[in-house]
């Protein structure tokens, strides 16, 4: 049977915040985690210094209805068996305060599209948060360039967001070809947030397009959790400038909580600079 399972949700005692991660996706509580997804794929990802705790194979409905399957790692990362196979030991993964060597090219200009379809179209509340993240983006003055529009034709653009069914969260991909993951999945619960939630959330999901990956990496404290998620082969490489321990202000927290801010915080803006 299918049921509605947050990844992770968390009171925290004495400030009343609920810390969710970034998916809540329908899952099958009777399967395995990992039941699905052989030793060699595991090893793949964490030599992408990925974390292997919690990886599935997961459906994505695309706004025409498509469905396919990618592996969903570390809650909210996308990441397709073809991309898995072309993504080397040194050409991964970006995070968002430590980085190996993949980026998207720039400079250059990312066309993005909200989607607004009948089905899986974004509610008004995520489209004003779209455009506040879009134009919290273009404020870093980056070596990016993002562009924004409301419709449905999205095969020509770079970045498609649309709102699934599903619980308070959101799930994406890492870039490839130096091109960002075209996909950004808004789910329909956050309706239930705050505008500044929903626009906390749609900034995580675009820094995961173009490469960022979980600031808290070697912890996952946002989650309440002390689990390494491995620096595996390839090492993460420190951003100069920014902290190597816990970062609370960061929007690349794997986790997110009813008092996010919604806007980068002082190191969020050191890496972004440096990256792009």
């Amino acid at each position: 049977m299918k049921t509605m399972k947050s990844y992770v949700i968390l009171s925290l005692m004495g400030i009343g915040l609920l810390f969710t991660s970034c998916d809540n996706d329908p899952k099958d509580e009777s399967m395995d985690p990992q039941q699905e997804v052989g030793k060699e794929v595991l090893d793949k990802i964490a030599s992408l210094e990925l974390n292997t705790d919690d990886v599935t194979l997961t459906d994505v409905t695309l706004p025409d209805g498509t469905v396919r399957t990618d592996y969903l790692v570390e809650g909210d990362i996308l990441i397709s068996a073809e991309q898995l196979a072309s993504m080397e030991l040194h050409g991964g993964v970006e995070s968002e305060q430590y980085h190996t060597y993949n980026l998207v090219n720039s400079p250059r200009t990312i066309n993005v599209i909200g989607y607004t379809g009948s089905s899986q179209g974004l509610s008004t509340k995520m489209q004003t948060a779209l455009q506040q993240a879009i134009d919290n983006y273009n404020d870093q003055n980056l070596g990016l360039t993002f562009t924004l529009t409301f419709g449905t034709n999205y095969n020509p653009y770079d970045i498609v967001v649309y709102s699934p069914s599903g619980g308070a969260g959101g799930q994406a991909g890492f870039p490839s070809g130096g091109d960002p993951y075209k996909w950004v999945q808004i789910y329909s619960g956050l309706n239930n947030y705050t505008t500044t939630v929903n626009r906390h959330v749609i900034m995580h999901e675009i820094g995961h397009c173009i490469g960022m990956r979980h600031t808290d990496w070697f912890s996952r404290q946002s989650c309440g959790q002390n689990s390494n998620e491995g620096e595996g082969s390839v090492g993460a490489v420190h951003i100069p400038g920014t902290p190597t321990g816990y970062d609370a202000n960061s929007v690349m927290l794997a986790c997110f909580n009813t008092g996010s801010s919604g806007e980068w915080g002082y190191y969020d803006q050191i890496a972004l600079d440096y990256l792009y």
